[in-house]
């Protein structure tokens, strides 16, 4: 395998958990990497800690719902780095647990809007490029959740199962022109996002899980690298949820 030195990385949903994870392992594998998140302050955090380490990285201000902020990440990306090679669509938002009966309507659309849209977006953002080139990785993020649906956690399940049914169609629509579309589907992975979950239950589920812990972010960045750069693979999608979901 050829590895990511010297590749361009676009990641969305960068400023925090698997995201930034995932831009510091690119950097350490000596990518170029392009962080998107509403967040500028952290970004400019994480991308000068990146630099002073000796890695390659830049910053861009994205709301994954807004379609033209997106085409303005990966035009930072050919402004930096002259192109862009791989594109991780990790930006998601969940919105508490709760019978779907209770949920608003404004949450129901806020979240297919940032888990659902918000891949769709990035991706035509790309598009027009990585067609140009007749190459590109696109990698999207789902969850065990989107495999195997939660209760009490309709919507986000629902959005979930959308992103994996969409990185199937994309990699038998975009394969004959050089682009692979897989799909990563993490498991409990001990980020902010569990910030909200008791502990109890966290333990309880690492318990359940085979190798009997939850998972970290860098758990979740490696097994991205890896997709990134395995050129016959497209159309997977690969759990990294300790066989939580088996």
């Amino acid at each position: 395998m050829k590895g990511l030195k010297g590749k361009t990385v676009v990641v969305t949903g960068a400023s925090s958990g698997i995201g930034e994870a995932l831009a510091r392992e690119c950097a350490v594998q000596g990518a170029n990497v392009v962080l998107g998140a509403r967040s500028l302050q952290k970004l400019q955090l994480i991308v000068g800690d990146i630099r002073s380490k000796g890695g390659e990285a830049t910053y861009c201000a994205v709301d994954v719902t807004r379609p033209e902020e997106c085409r303005n990440l990966i035009d930072t990306a050919v402004g930096e780095y002259g192109g862009g090679d791989v594109l991780i669509c990790n930006a998601g938002v969940v919105l508490g647990t709760g019978l779907m009966s209770m949920m608003s309507p404004e949450d129901w659309d806020r979240i297919f809007a940032v888990n659902v849209k918000g891949v769709y977006n990035c991706v035509n953002g790309a598009m027009p490029y990585f067609l140009r080139k007749h190459s590109g990785s696109i990698i999207t993020v789902s969850s065990m959740w989107g495999r195997v649906g939660a209760s009490c956690e309709v919507a986000y399940s629902a959005t979930k199962g959308a992103v994996i049914a969409m990185t199937k169609a994309l990699a038998k629509e975009l394969g004959p022109s050089g682009i692979r579309c897989n799909c990563v589907a993490p498991g409990v992975i001990m980020t902010d996002m569990c910030g909200n979950i008791d502990p109890e239950i966290l333990e309880e589920m690492a318990e359940e899980s085979p190798v009997g812990r939850n998972g970290t972010p860098m758990d979740v960045a490696k097994a991205f690298a890896y997709l990134a750069d395995a050129e016959f693979v497209t159309g997977h999608v690969l759990s990294v949820d300790g066989g939580y979901a088996i």
